[in-house]
């Protein structure tokens, strides 16, 4: 009698580490999301979801990590974790362990998502045009920069750290926000303004322009108030935010020729609906000089799909 092969995969970020099996016959199952600030490890946290889950036979694994991928070595970006590759994969008894950014296997769901996954904001869809590259960025815990290079018939998963490239200012109130933070940040990269940690950054950058005594909120606090318009300097921060995220997109597109769209991921986004389509994203996304034209024929889509990283880490296997 034949077994199922039964895979681990997980998707880890700063904040949160989620964890599924995969298997031809059930699919993505399982899934659980454990805190990373309650774990010493990444072995503690894996070995309490397979406990969670009935403790099955695991020899296969693959694991998507908000952090870069340069060696044997891991040390996380965004929370305490590090570990070797080698030494978890011996540890944990595998006998293959795939590991990846995460935003690289996010950009690997992009082929399986479908038009019910996506929300388009701007832009013209043109199936006729020549297939170039497609552009990835999103904002959670951190920002996330990836995108995927037509080979044939096949899409090539780019890994890199475009989220810490320096963050630009295009204004006067943003050169005035950025030279706040650089009081704090030797280096004000686009992560340190375009993520949760940028939602406070400039929401407390806004009150100390306006010689305001900035409360202690929390990015979902700083978005709620923003959307309900209860704070005039959370409103400013969202708006920024997207402008901001909108310049980082526009480069993205132009430095990669993503031509034929721009996926906007991570946690914040989706939960802002409506807002971000009237937004000044779109109008910073296309403030591009003379290339403003190409641009505003570039359609962005909003990835609202469920968990599409672990859709994308699962097709490491397949590609390995």
């Amino acid at each position: 009698m034949s077994h199922e092969l039964v895979r681990l995969i997980a998707d880890i970020g700063g904040t949160n580490a989620r964890f599924a099996l995969l298997s031809n016959e059930h699919g993505i199952h399982q899934e659980r999301v454990l805190a990373c600030a309650d774990y010493s490890d990444i072995s503690g946290a894996i070995k309490d979801y397979f406990s969670m889950v009935g403790n099955p036979l695991i020899t296969e694994a693959a694991l998507a990590l908000a952090t870069p991928i340069v060696s044997d070595q891991v040390k996380m970006t965004n929370n305490h974790w590090s570990f070797s590759i080698d030494a978890l994969k011996q540890q944990m008894g595998f006998n293959q362990l795939i590991v990846k950014n995460d935003f690289t296997a996010l950009a690997m769901s992009i082929p399986l998502l479908s038009v019910t996954d996506l929300v388009q904001v701007g832009g013209v869809i043109n199936e006729s045009s020549k297939k170039t590259a497609l552009a990835l960025v999103g904002a959670g815990t951190g920002l996330g920069v990836s995108g995927l290079i037509p080979l044939g018939d096949l899409w090539v998963p780019l890994e890199g750290e475009g989220g810490h490239v320096t963050a630009a200012a295009a204004n006067d109130r943003e050169f005035d926000i950025i030279r706040i933070c650089r009081q704090q940040y030797p280096h004000v990269s686009a992560e340190r303004l375009v993520s949760g940690m940028g939602l406070q950054n400039l929401y407390q950058s806004i009150c100390t322009l306006e010689q305001v005594t900035a409360e202690p909120l929390t990015p979902q606090n700083i978005s709620d108030q923003a959307l309900d318009g209860s704070n005039a300097y959370c409103v400013e921060a969202l708006d920024i935010f997207c402008g901001l995220l909108g310049s980082v997109a526009g480069d993205v597109v132009l430095t990669l020729g993503a031509y034929q769209g721009v996926y906007i991921g991570g946690g914040i986004v989706p939960k802002l609906g409506s807002y971000f389509a009237q937004s000044s994203f779109r109008q910073r996304f296309e403030a591009k000089g003379r290339f403003n034209e190409r641009l505003k024929q570039v359609p962005a889509f909003v990835i609202d799909a469920k968990n599409p990283a672990l859709l994308g880490i699962g097709e490491a296997f397949t590609l390995t």
